[in-house]
C-alpha cells in the first residue's frame, strides 16, 4: 500500500464508519474513536530520548481490537498454546494507549508488525512475534493494515508519546535449510526448502524471493549467506554469515540487500510516522553494516537517519539487540556491546544499544539475592565503559528472558525498577510488569495465551501504583533522567545495602536500597555532598513516610535502613551546624584469616549502650555496655563466613552519640567434603531409558544433561555442590557459563518437618520418601530458589534468597553452586541432609516431550511424562 491509500474520499469515510461500527460491536469502540477523530500529526520532531520511559509490548499478546484477523486459516491460532497466535493487533494497542498514558509511558515499543511467516512446520512453532519476516513493506494480515498502524501512530502523537518499532536486517524467515553434507563450495549441496502452509518456498518480497542456490542466476545473486545454523558462537564468521537458530542469514554485505534493506525500513519513518527502531539481533550483523543502513547518501534509498530527517525527526533513536549477560564482575559482552556504539572515523554507529548487562546484575543482587557489589561494579563499568549511557534502553525483564517474578519477588521487583529509574539509560517496562505477570509472554487480553482467563488492565493494583510513582519520579525531574551516579557503598559478602549518589548541573540525590531480609545499618557514609547539608525525603518504595537525613561537618551520614527498602532522599537548601560526636572505638583486628571465633574490645564512654554491628545486619547485632572503666568487649561468630577473599566489617555503634568505629577482617571455615556419588555414564535416557534429546545437534554432539559425578561439601552452614556432566556446553554464551542443561536439585533438611515431594512441573514425585524444604532451578540464564511452602504440580514453591552462586568451570565439565548459610535458616549441622539432582532443559519452561523429538522437544514420551533426563539416586550427608 502507497500514499494514495490514504487519500480520503466520501466513499472511503462511509466504509470507515461501518467499519468503526463494526469493531465497536466487537469491542473495539476506542479505537473506532480513534479513527474518526480529527487527525493528529503523522510527523513530529524528535524527542529528548534521555527523557523519555518506554512500554514494550508484544503485539500478539497485548490486546485483540478486531477478533476478525485471527484466524489466517493455516492452523496457526490457538490461544491456548504459546507456540501460536493468540489475536492481539494494532487496533488492540490504539483503544489501550490511555492505559500507558496513566501509567506515565512516553513512548510504544512494538514487535515487528511486518508481514511474517506464519507457522514453521520443521520447528513446530508461530511466527506471532514477528520476528520471521517474508514481506518487510507490509502489515501482516494478523495485526491489521496499513490504515490501522498509522491510526496508532497519530493517536501516539496526539497524546505526546511516541512509537518505537522493532526490525529485523539479519535474517528472513526459516524457508531453507541445510543438512550435515553442507559444503561451502557447493551451496546446492546439503539443501533444502522448507514450504509454508500454504505452499510458498520464499518470502514475497524482492529481492529476498531469491533464495535457491541450485538455480545458477539466484546463487549468483547472493541475496543471502548460503550456510547453515551457526556451530560455534565464538566463531566471528560463523557469527555473522551463518543461520542463527535456523533462520535465513542475509548476506548484508551486499549492495542489492542494503539498498532493499533501507528501502524497506524508511517506508515506515516515512508512511508511518515511526519515531524509532529496535535492531533484533544485531549481534549477527557487522558492526560496519550500519554506517550503510543508518547514513547512506543514495537518493533512491537514502540511510533511514537521513529520511528521518527529512520528516523532521533530528534524533531518530536506533538501538540495537546485543543478548550478551556479563558474569559478576566481568565486562566481556558489555565491551562487545560497546563495540557496536563506535565506528572508525567518517562512518556513523548504532545511536544506542540495549543494557543487557545491567539488566543481568538487577537481577542477580534484587531476584538472586548477590551480594550488591555485583550491581556496584556494573554501575561504574557502564559509567567507565559507554561514552553515553542515558540513550541506552535498560529493562528488567522482557519476551527473551524470564520474568523478574519467575525468580525473584515482588519487594526485589520493586528495588529493581527504582534502580532503573534512578541510574542512566531510557527505562524500558516490558508489557505486564505493572501487573505482575509471570508467564514470560502471557497475554494482557483475557482471551490470549497464559493470561489466566481475565484482562490485566487494571490501573489501581498496587504494581500499577508503584510504577505510577516511580515513573513520575524519573519524568518529572530530570536529576533522574540526565544525573551521573556515583557508587558510595556496596555490600561484597551478601544481600545488604548499596547506595549511590546523583548528580546533574547543581542537583544532587542520594538512593539507598538494602536487599537484605534484616534491617541494616549504613554507618558513616561520605556521601560526597556539602557538609551539615540536610537531605529531603522524595521517595520510599512502599511509599512510606521517612526521615530527612543529616549530613555531619564532613558530609557524611548514618541511617537504618528497613529490610528489602528503597529510598531516595534530595538535597535541601538547608544547612545546619551538627555538634561534633564521639564515636566509641574498637581495637583493630589482626591482619590475618581467621579460622574461628573473634575476640574484639574497645572503650566507649562509661555505662554506654553499644551495638556490635556485623557486615551492616542490625538486627543480629550484639548489644553490649561500656564498663564503668568504659571498656567493653564481645565475640565474633564466623560459622557463617567462608570465602577467604571478602573483607567483612564490624562496628562499634553509640547509641547515645549515633556514631560508629569500624574494623575490617577476614574469616572462613574449610570445606569438609560430605558426599562423593559417582553416576553411570550414558543413561541420559529418562528413568525407563527411552527418552531421546531434541534434534538440535548440541544436544547429541555433547549429552549435557548426562551426570557423572556428584560432589557435596559444606563449611559451618554453608554449602557446595559440585555436578560433572559429560560435556559442558557454552554454545549460546549464556550468563550462568553452560546451556543445553537445566539441574533441578532438592535438599531435605535434617529435623526438620514439612516438605514437599512433589517436583514441580516436572510431572514426578521424589524418589524414595525424600522431602525437599528448599529447591534450586537453574539453567543458563536463570537461577531461582524455592522454599516447599505453596509447592504443588503447577507451582514452585515460595521464592526466597540468597540463591546459589553458579560458577562454571568448563576444564572439568563441572558446574558448583554455593550457599551461605543464611539461605537455610542458619543451619549449623548437615549431618543427615538429603539431596536429590535431575537434570532435563528450560525455557520459561521445562521443554516439552512427546513421542517424536522436535528442534527444541525431547521424544520417547508424551506430554505427561516425567521431565527427568538423568538423576542421582537420594545423597545422604
Amino acid at each position: 500500500m502507497h500514499r494514495s491509500a490514504a487519500i480520503d474520499s466520501s466513499a472511503a469515510r462511509a466504509r470507515r464508519i461501518a467499519i468503526a461500527l463494526l469493531a465497536c460491536i466487537a469491542g473495539a469502540c476506542g479505537v473506532a474513536a480513534a479513527a474518526d477523530a480529527p487527525r493528529a500529526r503523522l510527523h513530529v520532531p524528535s524527542p529528548d530520548w534521555r527523557d523519555q520511559v518506554i512500554y514494550f509490548a508484544m503485539i500478539d499478546r497485548f490486546d485483540d481490537g478486531d477478533p476478525r484477523n485471527n484466524d489466517q486459516g493455516q492452523h496457526e491460532f490457538d490461544p491456548h498454546s504459546n507456540a501460536h497466535y493468540s489475536g492481539g493487533d494494532l487496533r488492540g494497542l490504539t483503544r489501550r494507549l490511555d492505559y500507558l498514558r496513566t501509567l506515565g509511558a512516553s513512548a510504544l515499543w512494538i514487535t515487528p508488525p511486518v508481514a511474517h511467516r506464519w507457522w514453521d512446520v520443521q520447528a513446530n512453532y508461530g511466527g506471532y512475534h514477528g520476528y520471521w519476516g517474508e514481506h518487510f513493506q507490509r502489515v501482516d494480515a494478523h495485526f491489521g493494515t496499513l490504515r490501522d498502524y498509522r491510526t496508532l501512530s497519530r493517536q501516539l502523537h496526539g497524546r505526546g508519546m511516541y512509537l518505537i518499532q522493532d526490525i529485523v536486517v539479519n535474517h528472513m524467515a526459516n524457508w531453507f535449510h541445510y543438512g550435515d553434507d553442507w559444503s561451502a563450495d557447493d551451496p546446492a549441496q546439503g539443501f533444502t526448502l522448507n514450504p509454508d502452509a500454504g505452499g510458498r518456498h520464499a518470502p514475497s518480497q524482492s529481492p529476498f524471493d531469491r533464495n535457491d542456490p541450485r538455480d545458477p542466476a539466484q546463487r549468483a545473486d547472493a541475496v543471502y549467506h548460503w550456510t547453515p545454523s551457526i556451530r560455534e558462537h565464538a566463531d566471528a564468521v560463523q557469527e555473522h554469515t551463518f543461520q542463527l537458530a535456523d533462520l535465513d542469514d542475509l548476506n548484508t554485505e551486499s549492495p542489492r540487500v542494503r539498498r532493499a534493506l533501507r528501502d524497506s525500513y524508511g517506508f515506515w519513518i516515512r508512511e508511518v510516522g515511526v519515531d524509532a527502531f529496535r535492531v533484533d539481533t544485531a549481534f549477527y550483523v557487522p558492526p560496519r553494516f550500519f554506517d550503510d543502513f543508518l547514513a547512506a547518501d543514495e537518493r533512491q534509498a537514502p540511510g533511514v537517519l537521513r529520511v528521518a530527517r527529512a520528516t523532521g525527526r533530528e534524533d531518530f533513536l536506533v538501538f540495537g539487540e546485543g543478548f550478551g549477560i556479563d558474569r559478576a564482575f566481568e565486562d566481556v559482552q558489555a565491551r562487545r556491546i560497546d563495540r557496536y556504539l563506535r565506528a572508525p572515523a567518517g562512518e556513523t554507529a548504532l545511536p544506542s544499544m540495549l543494557n543487557f548487562p545491567l539488566h543481568g546484575a538487577l537481577l542477580d543482587v534484587f531476584a538472586r539475592g548477590q551480594p550488591p557489589a555485583v550491581l556496584a561494579h556494573r554501575v561504574r563499568s557502564m559509567m567507565q565503559l559507554h561514552a553515553d549511557p542515558w540513550r541506552m534502553p535498560s529493562f528488567v525483564d522482557n519476551h527473551d528472558v524470564d520474568r523478574f517474578l519467575a525468580s525473584g519477588d515482588e519487594a526485589g521487583l520493586r528495588q529493581a525498577l527504582l534502580a532503573l529509574f534512578t541510574l542512566p539509560g531510557i527505562p524500558t517496562i516490558y508489557q505486564g510488569t505493572e501487573q505482575g505477570l509471570r508467564e514470560q509472554r502471557g497475554s494482557m487480553f483475557a482471551a490470549g495465551y497464559g493470561s489466566g482467563g481475565r484482562d490485566h488492565f487494571d490501573a489501581t493494583t498496587p504494581q500499577f501504583r508503584f510504577l505510577q510513582r516511580a515513573i513520575a519520579l524519573r519524568r518529572a525531574d530530570r536529576l533522574f533522567s540526565r544525573g551521573k551516579p556515583t557508587v558510595l557503598a556496596a555490600q561484597e559478602n551478601g544481600p545488604g545495602a548499596i547506595g549511590w549518589r546523583v548528580e546533574h548541573e547543581t542537583d544532587a540525590a542520594l538512593v539507598l536500597f538494602n536487599t537484605a531480609t534484616h534491617a541494616v545499618l549504613v554507618d558513616a557514609l561520605d556521601t560526597g555532598l556539602p557538609a551539615a547539608a540536610r537531605l529531603t525525603p522524595r521517595f520510599d518504595l512502599d511509599d512510606a513516610e521517612f526521615a530527612p537525613l543529616q549530613l555531619d561537618e564532613d558530609g557524611r551520614a548514618s541511617v537504618l535502613l528497613p529490610p528489602r527498602s528503597g529510598r531516595v532522599w534530595r538535597l535541601g537548601e538547608a544547612r545546619v551546624r551538627v555538634a561534633a560526636r564521639k564515636p566509641p572505638q574498637i581495637a583493630p583486628i589482626l591482619d590475618q584469616l581467621w579460622r574461628g571465633d573473634i575476640a574484639v574490645h574497645g572503650r566507649a564512654a562509661p555505662g554506654s549502650a553499644l551495638r556490635l554491628v556485623i557486615d551492616g545486619n542490625w538486627d543480629a547485632a550484639q548489644r553490649l555496655r561500656a564498663g564503668v572503666d568504659g571498656h567493653w568487649q564481645a565475640r565474633i561468630d564466623t560459622r557463617a563466613m567462608v570465602d577467604a577473599k571478602q573483607i567483612h566489617h564490624a562496628v562499634a555503634w553509640s547509641e547515645r552519640e549515633g556514631a560508629s568505629t569500624r574494623v575490617a577482617f577476614r574469616a572462613a571455615r574449610d570445606w569438609q567434603l560430605r558426599a562423593d556419588v559417582a553416576d553411570a555414564a550414558g543413561d541420559d535416557h529418562g528413568r525407563e531409558g527411552r527418552y531421546r534429546y531434541p534434534v538440535e545437534p548440541e544436544f547429541a554432539r555433547l549429552h549435557p544433561q548426562d551426570l557423572r559425578r556428584v560432589r557435596v561439601y559444606s563449611a559451618g552452614g554453608a554449602l557446595r555442590v559440585e555436578v560433572e556432566i559429560a560435556a559442558l556446553s557454552q554454545h549460546w554464551h549464556p550468563a550462568n557459563g553452560f546451556d543445553h542443561v537445566a539441574f533441578t536439585l532438592f535438599i531435605g533438611l535434617p529435623g526438620r518437618d514439612g516438605g514437599a515431594r512433589v517436583m514441580p512441573q516436572q510431572h514426578a514425585d521424589l524418589p524414595a520418601d525424600l522431602r525437599w524444604h528448599y529447591r534450586l532451578r537453574t539453567h543458563g540464564w536463570s537461577s531461582a530458589w524455592f522454599r516447599a511452602e505453596g509447592a504443588d504440580a503447577q507451582h514452585e514453591g515460595t521464592l526466597t534468597t540468597p540463591a546459589a552462586l553458579v560458577t562454571a568451570l568448563p576444564a572439568t565439565n563441572t558446574v558448583r553452586f554455593e550457599w551461605p548459610a543464611a539461605a537455610f535458616d542458619g543451619i549449623s549441622d548437615w549431618t543427615g541432609a538429603r539431596l536429590y539432582l535431575n537434570t532435563w532443559d528450560y525455557d520459561s519452561g521445562y521443554r516439552p516431550i512427546a513421542p517424536e523429538p522436535g528442534p527444541m522437544t525431547y521424544g520417547g514420551g508424551s506430554p505427561e511424562s516425567p521431565r527427568v533426563m538423568d538423576e542421582t539416586a537420594v545423597i545422604v550427608l
